[in-house]
């Protein structure tokens, strides 16, 4: 159900982009400054822009780090955990998809968490995702119908 190219561009979560060397004639974007440059990922055959690199700092996360997080209300409860990032028109992260409910993977649904409302923490070098919910909320929010997105 994951998208693989949401792995090689989730840098954008934390303000980082696709990881490169930078050309000569062209320095690259860092950063912040990173997800400013340029329309974003065009959906198609076709690039519409010349190649470009972005340099991403120590600091910056990717989505293989995040994928898996477990995510945590203000109890310290576990209450979910990330299973995707949604990149909207290309161009930023408009939502981290949240796993919740169910046992081993069974009955488990999805919804999906605006970035600005999740507090990420890097503790003792494990990634931790930390929401101002409840369990029971979280499982009643909208669902995501993987289904119903494109493929």
């Amino acid at each position: 159900m994951k998208f693989a190219f949401i792995s090689a561009t989730t840098a954008l979560i934390v303000a980082a982009g696709i990881a490169g060397a930078a050309q000569a004639q062209q320095s690259a974007a860092t950063g912040a400054d990173a997800i400013l440059t340029g329309p974003g990922i065009t959906m198609g055959t076709a690039a519409t822009m010349p190649l470009k690199y972005v340099e991403i700092r120590n600091t910056d996360l990717v989505a293989s780090k995040l994928i898996g997080t477990k995510i945590y209300n203000k109890q310290n409860e576990s209450i979910g955990s990330v299973s995707d990032v949604v990149i909207g028109d290309g161009k930023s992260v408009i939502g981290v998809v949240a796993s919740v409910g169910g046992f081993l993977g069974i009955g488990e649904s999805y919804v999906v968490i605006d970035p600005a409302s999740i507090a990420l923490s890097n503790e003792n070098g494990s990634w931790k995702a930390y929401v101002d919910t409840t369990k029971d909320d979280l499982s009643k929010a909208p669902k995501l119908d993987y289904s119903k997105i494109m493929k």
